[in-house]
This record gives structure tokens, C-alpha cells and sequence, in this order.
């Protein structure tokens, strides 16, 4: 039933389709090469001038007396095989009235041109080509149908004897519309192939953007849920703290642990849907509900990348001051995806983890040399305190978890590659990060 339909359905769409390809108003240039430019279109020019001129002296030859008709019938035909180049649907229809009044004005001779010369079929059939590379199937089929009636509707008629063009034009005209058709198919089908991957790649990075944020929100929500925790607990212990504290100071302080206890529930909602892709008795899934970590366990992250046989300095500079967790969370992860990417990329390179305190914030920058050996696979090292991916850390987006992380903060990242060949990553992370503004409804978040 559904193919019945579609098949209906294409059937009415049949006349809007000749009316749109097949109208000689339509105009749709041939484009250029990719390689060879404007050559092409040169080549046809030439060959429509030989072609001309080899049916202008066939006509001569064959047909006697040539009348000033047939000598302009012949010139036309030729400029419509150039024409196509440009309006191939005009061209077409020129060919045809060409072809027909050819066959009509030389039907009392049935020479060797008639009611087709080869010279004029083979002009037509690069007219049909042409305008088979750029117009739908139905149009060039009904271009093909149109074509041979400019022959069988002349020759018919006078019963001619013996053989005759009709056949020899039929079998050309008929595989110029099959190659046109056969190669137009092959390029739309290469044009959709890159707009999908186009759309794929597009769609993919969306989705490796998602779950980038999703896995900082998964994070931040521990952190967020320890200071909810501290408000609920203190707000019920103040009471206890004031000697003969008034209802309405009990009231008060009953309602932001309630506020506080809500709010922690719908924490614990949220972060059901964010993590509801994985299995909470999985591993991975126990590993995430772990404290999160924080700049005081770099010393185990580094002890674990050179245990996997990393060549890792580390340096302090600067007085230590407190910072938000959201900060201390994001340094360490950009810490740990740099590194990372140190050893899935530069096996062998030595490597650089610079923390530089200062009053307006953080700066990490990590850097390594060139790899000393090829990148290969690295195996993934057990669960540590690293991460679940234990040497590599957690499973990210690189580049692009970090510059969530920096954004997320108001803070700047600079990536890009060093004079020896090796790489840096260098994070500016503010002391206090930013309110909501209108930067954070970027990218639909």
C-alpha cells in the first residue's frame, strides 16, 4: 500500500517537474571544473564550430539546391549545442525546432542526411547530455521522447525505403541521456554523502559538547550538595546555640533546613537524569560518586602518571589561599586531562606541571616535549585516585572539557603547540568565578 502510494505520488509530481526542468527560461550554467577550470566548456565550443562546419558541407553535398534555410538551420543548431552550456532547457527546444524543420525542409531529397545528418545528431546528443547532467530523470526521459519524434514524426509519414539515420540517432541520443542521467546520479549522491557527514560531524560534536557539560554537572553537584548539607546541618544546630531562642527565630531557621533538605533532593533528581545513562553498580558508576578531588591530591595524580612511565616535574609558586571547590575541581581535572593527552600522544616526552598562586586566581600550565617514540595505544591503568581510567583520567573530550571548565569559570585557555615540538596547555582560573549572565545561554544552555 505504501509503495502504491509513493508511486502516485511521484507519478502527479511528474508535470512539475517537466514544467520546472524543461522551461526555456530556466537558466543553470554549466560549473567549473575543479581541476581543469573553464577548459571543458572550451572543448565544446570548438567541437560545436567542426561539427558545424563538417554538417554544413555534408548538407551541400547531399542535398541539392542548399537554400538559405538549411544553411541558417545548420548555424542554429550548432549555437544551440553552445547554448546548452548556459540554458540547457532553451537549448534543447532550438535543437528539436532545428531537427524538425532540417527533416522537413530536405524530405523530398531522402539523401544521406535525412531525416538526421550524423554531424546534427551528433550535435543534439551533446545537447541531450548536457542538459541530462543538470535536470532530473523525467525531464531528460521526456527531452529523449521529444528528440525522436522530430525523426519518426517526419519520416513515417513518406514510407522511405532502405536504411535510414533514425536508428543510429535513437542509440545516440538514448545512451547520452543514460551517462548524463548515470553521472548526475553519481554527483548528487557525492552531495548528499557531504552534507550527511557534514550533519554528522556537526551532530557529533554537539553530542561530545553535551556530554562534556553533563560530566562537569555530575561533578559540580557534589560540590554543590556539600554546601547545602552545611547550611541544613547549621541551621539546625543554631537554635541550640542561642539561649531561649523566639518562635519566630525557630521558624525561620526550621524553614532554611527545609529549604536546604529540598533542595538536596532535587539535586539528587537532577543528577538520577545525568547519570542515568550508566549503571549505578558498575564500576564507573561507584567511581563517580566518589569525593571529588581537589589541587591537595595532585601529588597522587602525578605519582600515577609516572608510574606508568611518564617523565613528570611539578612546581609551586606563589602563597596558597583558599579557593571555590568548583576552582580547585576544575584545575585539577584540566591537570589530569593535560597529562592525559601527554601520554595517549607524546610517549616518552617530559613533561612540566607548573600551579602558580596568585591574588587574582590560579594559573596551571602543564607542557611537554616531543614524543620520543610513535603515539601508540595506551592501555588503560586500574582505578586510582586519578581517575576511573586510573593513568589517562576520566574519560573526556580533551581540548574541549578544558575550555568548558575555563568558560564555566570565567577564566582563560591557551593550547597550541611549543618551538621544541612539544605542546602546552596554560588555564587562568579566576578566584571567584562569575554569576549567570548572557554568556551562559550559549549553545542552548
Amino acid at each position: 500500500m505504501g509503495d502504491t502510494a509513493r508511486w502516485e505520488g511521484a507519478l502527479r509530481a511528474v508535470p512539475d517537474v517537466l514544467r520546472a526542468d524543461l522551461w526555456p527560461g530556466r537558466r543553470d550554467p554549466l560549473p567549473r571544473h575543479r581541476y581543469l577550470g573553464r577548459l571543458a566548456h572550451g572543448h565544446v565550443v570548438l567541437f560545436c564550430v567542426v561539427v558545424g562546419v563538417w554538417n554544413a558541407n555534408l548538407y551541400e553535398s547531399s542535398v541539392q539546391p542548399v537554400t538559405g534555410a538549411v544553411s541558417l538551420l545548420v548555424v542554429v543548431q550548432s549555437a544551440a549545442s553552445v547554448l546548452a552550456l548556459v540554458r540547457p532547457a532553451a537549448a534543447l527546444w532550438v535543437s528539436v525546432a532545428a531537427l524538425t524543420l532540417l527533416a522537413a525542409l530536405t524530405s523530398s531529397v531522402f539523401g544521406a542526411a535525412w531525416p538526421w545528418s550524423a554531424p546534427g545528431i551528433a550535435l543534439h546528443t551533446l545537447v541531450l547530455l548536457l542538459l541530462a547532467l543538470r535536470v532530473r530523470p523525467a525531464a531528460s526521459v521526456a527531452a529523449l521522447g521529444a528528440s525522436l519524434l522530430t525523426g519518426f514524426g517526419v519520416a513515417v509519414p513518406h514510407h522511405v525505403p532502405g536504411p535510414h539515420t533514425l536508428a543510429q540517432g535513437a542509440v545516440a541520443f538514448a545512451l547520452a541521456v543514460v551517462l548524463g542521467t548515470s553521472l548526475r546520479a553519481t554527483r548528487v549522491s557525492r552531495s548528499r554523502l557531504v552534507e550527511q557527514e557534514e550533519l554528522t560531524a556537526g551532530e557529533r560534536a554537539r553530542r561530545a559538547l553535551l556530554e562534556e557539560r553533563g560530566r562537569i554537572a555530575r561533578e559540580l553537584h557534589d560540590v554543590v550538595a556539600h554546601h547545602m548539607s552545611v547550611i541544613s546541618i547549621q541551621a539546625q544546630v543554631a537554635p541550640h546555640l542561642v539561649a531561649d531562642p523566639s518562635p519566630e527565630l525557630r521558624e525561620n531557621l526550621a524553614g532554611i533546613r527545609q529549604n536546604a533538605v529540598d533542595a538536596l533532593t532535587e539535586l539528587r533528581r537532577v543528577l538520577g537524569v545525568l547519570r542515568g545513562d550508566g549503571d549505578p553498580g558498575d564500576a564507573a558508576a561507584g567511581v563517580r560518586h566518589a569525593p571529588q578531588p581537589t589541587l591537595d591530591r595532585l601529588d597522587e595524580l602525578l605519582a600515577n602518571v609516572r608510574a606508568a612511565g611518564l617523565d613528570v616535574t611539578a612546581g609551586t609558586r606563589g602563597t596558597p589561599r583558599p579557593l571555590s571547590p568548583g576552582t580547585e575541581l576544575s584545575a585539577y581535572r584540566i591537570v589530569q586531562e593535560a597529562l592525559s593527552n601527554a601520554v595517549r600522544h607524546a610517549p616518552g616526552a617530559r613533561v612540566s606541571v607548573s600551579v602558580h598562586h596568585h591574588p587574582a586566581g590560579l594559573t596551571v600550565r602543564v607542557a611537554n616535549t616531543a614524543a620520543s617514540r610513535p603515539a601508540g595505544r595506551v592501555p588503560a591503568g586500574p582505578a586510582g585516585p586519578a581517575g576511573p581510567a586510573g593513568v589517562a583520567g576520566e574519560p573526556g573530550h580533551g581540548l574541549l572539557g578544558m575550555r568548558e571548565r575555563t568558560a564555566m569559570l570565567g577564566g582563560e585557555l591557551a593550547v597550541g603547540p611549543t618551538s621544541d615540538g612539544g605542546w602546552e596547555v596554560t588555564a587562568v582560573l579566576p578566584a571567584d568565578a562569575p554569576g549567570p549572565g548572557p554568556a551562559s545561554t550559549k549553545d542552548g544552555s
